[in-house]
């Protein structure tokens, strides 16, 4: 049964229909919208608070929550309950943050608190992109000030073609080498996130116009909900916005007064110092009693007011002048210095300083027991590449209480473990788990994209085979009308002040990796262009550095690291490496290692010293070798019968050498010749259809008349009666 205020509006997208339905699910709240997808199923509610906050900043929290019973597990914590978000819920939620937030009214200070709630996941159509539409759509129809409607998309790139919303399949099993998350309004693009497999700049700008084109039917229908159920939009009582009086007063105060001198000293803290003496000095002018009655009030104002004054004179220098704060031309990267391997018991370490900002790359090499295990929603329940990004308060010159690791965190990780996933090589070809920590020690901009460099030399210093090193670079712009400049390698005031944050990744040969959010209605496609271009010269240039330290990866991995050798296996025997009640396994492990095997029969042996782990290899290939016909092996003489000797050529597998096959002249009596142990060179001539060798001595060829060997299998061989006889 329908309820009378229940709606639904259909549009395709990508091929496949969505659906969003409002007014009949969670109608206590002031928006509240489900989105469906094939199988996957979303319910995002809207709410605002009734009276303003005192923080001096929009107290928004978008929450995503994922419940296991929408992929019909149970959760597999100790309480079997869902806990705090994991890291893919958190990224996932900070998706929908960044689309969102630029289009709240400034001076709103109401809390207002977004719940994303992933109520089925068929995992072939990913919840992520589907919440922030219906985020989108919750908040256009609630009675929250906000200027969307927004929608949002994930783009794949496969066989030389674009792919909206790809399916988790093609995402994970790398048919796709480009995994684009594109969120746009009617006229802008206002976040990108990306990884690709070392793509042209061209074809990320082409790819993101495609997700925009793409996204026009959603921003429609969520027009027509707006129109037909939305609320009115609440008032609010806007939070004190700087009068044109202070700003002028300011103005008057700071010019011919040092202030272009002061933004204009070398070094984060002499600038920071220089300012605030500055601001601190005119203030004492214009109210000498601070004491006086209302004079905190005014003080605070007219500190608010320099700051306007200053950033409005910091974007008139790089517009009018094509000067930064530090002195850098538009184009310009800070000096890089290097250092690698400068911790002795890590297993690779660099440190990558821009400027004044600095991280320390640490990377760490383990086995399969070492993975992450993945508690979510998705379809790889593991993890073997692992990136963390710490921000400590002491690379800010900094106080603050240290707390768990905070959102920004895991996304900066997340970017900079994007940059990187692809040149990493595969677990069959390296088969190490891998983890990289990256430390910032210092920053002032672009922490970030220190860590791809950072951690792109500790894994090369590791010995980690990557296909070649990745650099990063953060681009700022700062436009007005018409006029606009692009800025390389961005400090941390260039990003406050500018209207664009866009942190590009790549190799020599392509992008691997992007991060946008914009501040302003949007950028055209030719300033997109114009800023990967100038992001590409940044990036070969800081490549060029990152070259001269460690020009390509160690040719051993670091001798801390533990050994992992791979070896093949039939998987029908399996069996002969485990042993009766897991007695051969344990023998083999006794030598030093551990073992692995999966069900294909893929082997996995860890050790701390390789001689240990190259032994047991060789002892699992004598246990699962297969004899081949015209193959020579150095045997061991088991028996000896009347007829011949019985020689083993692994264990479990014994040939017949004839009597006739042992020398030269006539054999009368075996033991004459072989004895039990004794080591001997033999060719394998036949193996019947019952699996039985027959062997000869290969030095032996052409001399003695050849025996007549039985039927030839093509399968290999089996344990004969003799063989069980004679055991």
């Amino acid at each position: 049964m329908n309820l009378p205020s229940s709606r639904s509006y259909r549009t395709m997208l990508g091929g496949r229909e969505l659906i969003l339905e409002t007014g009949k699910y969670a109608k206590q709240v002031s928006g509240s919208v489900v989105a469906r997808y094939g199988g996957t199923v979303v319910l995002v509610t809207a709410q605002m608070s009734d009276n303003a906050s005192s923080l001096d900043f929009l107290p928004l929290t978008v929450e995503y929550e994922e419940r296991h019973y929408a992929i019909g597990k149970i959760p597999g914590s100790f309480l079997r309950r869902e806990g705090r978000p994991g890291t893919q819920a958190t990224l996932n939620a900070r998706i929908t943050d960044r689309q969102i937030r630029p289009l709240f009214p400034k001076g709103l200070r109401n809390e207002v608190q977004v719940i994303i709630t992933v109520l089925s996941a068929d995992q072939v159509n990913d919840p992520a992109p589907i919440a922030a539409i219906a985020a989108s759509a919750a908040l256009s129809i609630s009675d929250v000030p906000w200027d969307g409607p927004t929608a949002c998309a994930k783009v794949g790139y496969l066989e030389d073609r674009f792919v909206l919303n790809p399916t988790l399949q093609q995402l994970e099993n790398g048919s796709s080498s480009l995994e684009l998350t594109v969120a746009a309004s009617e006229h802008a693009v206002l976040m990108v996130e990306a990884s690709a497999n070392e793509l042209s700049e061209e074809t990320m700008v082409e790819a993101i116009g495609f997700a925009q084109r793409e996204l026009a039917p959603v921003i429609g229908i969520i027009d027509e909900m707006k129109r037909d159920v939305g609320h009115e939009k609440a008032s609010f009582e806007p939070a004190v916005e700087l009068r044109e009086e202070d700003i002028d007063i300011m103005a008057q105060n700071t010019s011919g007064a040092g202030l272009r001198e002061a933004l204009l000293t070398r070094g984060k803290h002499d600038r920071s110092t220089n300012l605030k003496t500055l601001r601190n000095t005119i203030i004492e002018n214009l109210i000498p009693d601070p004491e006086a009655e209302g004079a905190s009030e005014r003080i605070a104002e007219l500190k608010s007011a320099f700051s306007a004054v200053e950033k409005k004179e910091l974007r008139r220098m790089i517009l009018e002048e094509d000067l930064r704060t530090d002195g850098r031309r538009p184009d310009e990267i800070r000096p890089i210095w290097i250092e690698v391997g400068m911790l002795p018991m890590a297993h690779g370490s660099a440190v990558f300083t821009r400027g004044e900002t600095q991280v320390l790359g640490v990377a760490t090499l383990g086995t399969g027991r070492d993975n992450r295990l993945v508690d979510d929603l998705g379809l790889e329940d593991t993890e073997e590449f692992m990136l963390h990004y710490n921000f400590p308060p002491f690379s800010t010159g900094e106080v603050k209480r240290l707390r768990g690791t905070s959102r920004r965190e895991l996304g900066h990780g997340n970017l900079a473990r994007r940059s990187l996933e692809r040149v990493i090589p595969g677990q069959d070809d390296f088969p190490y788990v891998i983890r990289v920590v990256a430390e910032t020690l210092e920053s002032n901009g672009s922490s970030s994209m220190a860590s791809v460099c950072a951690s792109s030399l500790a894994l090369m210093d590791a010995g980690v085979p990557i296909r070649q090193s990745v650099a990063g670079i953060a681009m700022g712009l700062v436009a007005d009308g018409e006029r606009y400049r692009i800025l390389s390698d961005i400090l941390g005031t260039e990003d406050a002040l500018g209207d664009m944050d866009f942190k590009v990744t790549g190799t020599r040969d392509g992008v691997t990796a992007l991060q946008m959010d914009i501040k302003i209605q949007g950028i055209t496609p030719s300033i997109m262009r114009e800023a990967l271009e100038q992001a590409r010269r940044g990036r070969l240039h800081i490549l060029e550095q990152m070259g001269a330290v460690l020009p390509n990866y160690r040719p051993e991995i670091n001798e801390r690291a533990p050994r992992i050798l791979m070896v093949q296996i039939p998987a029908d025997k399996i069996g002969a490496v485990i042993g009766p009640g897991g007695k051969q396994i344990r023998e083999l492990e006794q030598l030093g290692a551990t073992i692995e095997i999966e069900e294909d029969g893929k082997v996995r042996i860890y050790s701390e010293k390789l001689e240990a782990a190259e032994q047991v290899k060789a002892a699992i290939k004598n246990l699962t070798a297969s004899a081949e016909i015209g193959q020579e092996y150095d045997g061991t003489v088991a028996k000896t019968v009347d007829f011949g000797a019985f020689v083993t050529l692994f264990p479990g597998t014994d040939g017949l050498l004839h009597i006739s096959q042992i020398a030269e002249e006539r054999v009368r009596r075996v033991e004459d010749h072989l004895k039990e142990g004794d080591k001997i060179r033999v060719k394998v001539q036949g193996i019947d259809d019952r699996g039985k060798i027959d062997l000869i001595r290969p030095e032996l060829e052409g001399k003695v008349r050849p025996r007549a060997p039985r039927s030839e299998s093509r399968g290999g061989p089996r344990r004969g009666p003799r063989d069980r006889q004679r055991r």
